[in-house]
Order: C-alpha cells, then sequence, then structure tokens
C-alpha cells in the first residue's frame, strides 16, 4: 500500500499539479485584494517595492541554507542548487491549508535524489520548528519597540517546548521512537548539536532579512528609520509565529496581515498606512516564492546538463560508468 502510495506522489503528473495548483491558489489569493494591492503599491512606490523583494529573496536563500544545514547533519550533503530546488517547490505548498504540504513535497522531489523520506521529512520539520523558535526569539528582543503586541503574548508559550525539542538527545530519541511507532527505518545517524546551531544561525539571519522587507516598506509611509528597524525585524517575526501556529491557513491566512497592522499601526499613525505595508509585504513575499522555485529549477537544470556533458569524458578516461542515476523515488524510504 505504500509502495502505491509513494508511486502516485512520485509521478510526473501529481509533482506538475501540485504545482500548478498551488501557484493558481497563490495568485487567487493575492487576485482578491488586488485592487487594495495595487493601490498600496503607488502609496509606496515600485522602486520601494523592488527593494523590498530583493530583502525576501535573500530571506528565502538563507531560509534554504537552513534547512540544508540539518539535512547535512542528517548525512545527505546535496549540492546548493539541488537542495533549493527541493526545498523552494516544496515551499509552494504552504498556498494549501495546513502545513504538512510544504514537507510531502519536499519529500517526494529529495527522494530521486537518494535521499530517505524519512531524513527529508525529520529535516523539513526541524526547519519549521528552528524558525519557529529564532522567530520567537527576535520577537522578544525586538517586542518592546512595538508598543502593542502583549495581546498576543500567548505566541511565546511555545518557546520553553521549543528549546527542550531541540536539545539533540531529546530530539533524536523522540524521532527515534516515532520512528519506531511508524515501523519505518531509524535514521542513519543522529542529528548533531553542531547542524541545529548552524541551522539556527542561518534562521536568525533569515529573519532579519525579512525584517529588512518590513523597514524598507513602513519607512516609506513615515516610520522612524532608527527605531523603525527592530520594530520591523521583530513584528514580522511575530506575525510569522502568530500566523504559522494556525495551522488551518495557508501561508498564515490573514494571521500575519493581522498582527503587522496591530503593531505598525501606532507608529505609522493609524492602520491605513500599516494595512498598505502589510498587503505590499503578502504580494511581495508571493512574488519571491515563485521567483526562487523558478530560478532553483532552471539553476539544477543546467548543472545536470553540465554533469551530463562532463560524464562521457569522465567514462572514456576512467572506463567507469559515471552517470550515478538516481533511483525510482519510489523505492527511497
Amino acid at each position: 500500500m505504500m509502495a502505491l502510495v509513494s508511486k502516485v506522489l512520485g509521478s510526473r503528473a501529481v509533482k506538475y499539479g501540485f504545482v500548478v495548483l498551488t501557484l493558481a491558489l497563490g495568485a487567487y489569493a493575492v487576485s482578491t485584494r488586488w485592487t487594495d494591492i495595487h493601490h498600496d503599491l503607488g502609496l509606496i512606490g515600485l522602486r520601494w517595492s523592488a527593494l523590498a523583494l530583493l530583502a525576501v529573496l535573500a530571506a528565502l536563500f538563507t531560509s534554504m541554507l537552513s534547512w540544508r544545514a540539518l539535512l547535512v547533519g542528517l548525512g545527505s550533503p546535496l549540492p546548493v542548487t539541488t537542495s533549493a530546488r527541493i526545498f523552494f517547490i516544496g515551499q509552494l505548498g504552504k498556498y494549501l491549508p495546513g502545513a504538512v504540504w510544504p514537507i510531502l513535497a519536499q519529500m517526494e522531489i529529495a527522494a530521486a535524489h537518494k535521499v530517505p523520506r524519512t531524513r527529508t521529512g525529520l529535516a523539513s520539520v526541524l526547519t519549521m520548528l528552528i524558525a519557529l523558535l529564532s522567530g520567537l526569539i527576535i520577537a522578544v528582543v525586538a517586542l518592546p519597540f512595538t508598543g502593542g503586541g502583549n495581546q498576543y503574548a500567548w505566541v511565546f508559550l511555545a518557546a520553553p517546548v521549543l528549546v527542550a525539542c531541540l536539545y539533540p538527545k531529546i530530539l533524536n530519541w523522540g524521532f527515534g521512537r516515532l520512528l519506531k511507532l511508524a515501523r519505518r527505518t531509524p535514521l542513519d545517524q543522529p542529528l548533531g548539536g553542531r547542524a541545529i546551531v548552524i541551522s539556527l544561525g542561518w534562521s536568525f539571519l533569515s529573519w532579519l532579512c525579512y525584517g529588512l522587507q518590513i523597514w524598507v516598506l513602513a519607512v516609506r509611509v513615515g516610520a522612524p528609520t532608527g527605531t523603525g528597524l527592530p520594530l520591523a525585524i521583530g513584528t514580522f517575526a511575530f506575525a510569522w509565529c502568530a500566523g504559522f501556529l494556525v495551522i488551518f491557513a495557508p501561508a498564515g491566512g490573514a494571521i500575519r496581515e493581522v498582527v503587522i497592522v496591530a503593531m505598525l499601526g501606532p507608529t505609522l499613525g493609524g492602520n491605513g498606512k500599516a494595512l498598505a505595508v502589510a498587503l505590499v509585504s503578502r504580494a511581495v513575499t508571493a512574488a519571491a516564492d515563485v521567483i526562487t522555485a523558478g530560478a532553483a529549477t532552471i539553476a539544477h537544470r543546467r548543472d545536470k546538463k553540465k554533469a551530463a556533458a562532463i560524464a562521457p569524458d569522465a567514462e572514456a578516461i576512467t572506463g567507469e560508468d559515471t552517470s550515478g542515476a538516481a533511483p525510482n523515488a519510489a523505492t527511497a524510504r
């Protein structure tokens, strides 16, 4: 039964259907607010919106490196372009209701690169937990600058649990038990503290880039340039964490916008400008998701063509088969 499910999920039709569906839902989400977004783009300006887009692209790239650090720690040191393709295409699944779709997509794509599904799944789940923990830490530091986030303090209740879960001995024991209960093959090697620390470092850098995006937009509509930066960083991190914990909302739904407006409103002199920042941020983030998925796919195919061109020459010199063909996705656990 599991082999049949894996074969179906790994089929080309399902993969392309997944991408088309998520892009359609993302486009629909933007189109429903397009009148407001178009007005706010005019208020902020295309140049500033483009700067915000660059900041989001940097944030997504560092998020991918955070995920890749965990995958390397688990024993799968994939090239950056391959890791980017798996991570960014899988991340399109966040536009579907529920937090499980990005994980399932990444597991299936990575299986074609000889990465066991359990290993990819663990890396993807941990990336979310690390992003949540680092986001909460960033928010705790920056919260005094928000001037109105106490009503969302319940989000911080997750922080102690996350810290305990990321302790290597507890983490490896917990996943070992889950794999045993699920009758899955145990991990080839435990995850060490070094990989977790590296992943946390990239995650912190990602939050700084995301905050820079909000700062660029907020300064344009009247936020102070000095205190506005920590305010922007803390606001976005806190808003993302709140949206993530509401698991039924695709990509945070409207939760992120509500929190951003509540926190930026007092500083910007009203909710109107804060809503403009939130909506443009949503549009910029959606555009960045599509750009990174497309760019990663192009870079991966380019590398595959280079490898295919080099392989015949290497085989002629060594007399060995260097094709390194990946197994069918259904055979990877």
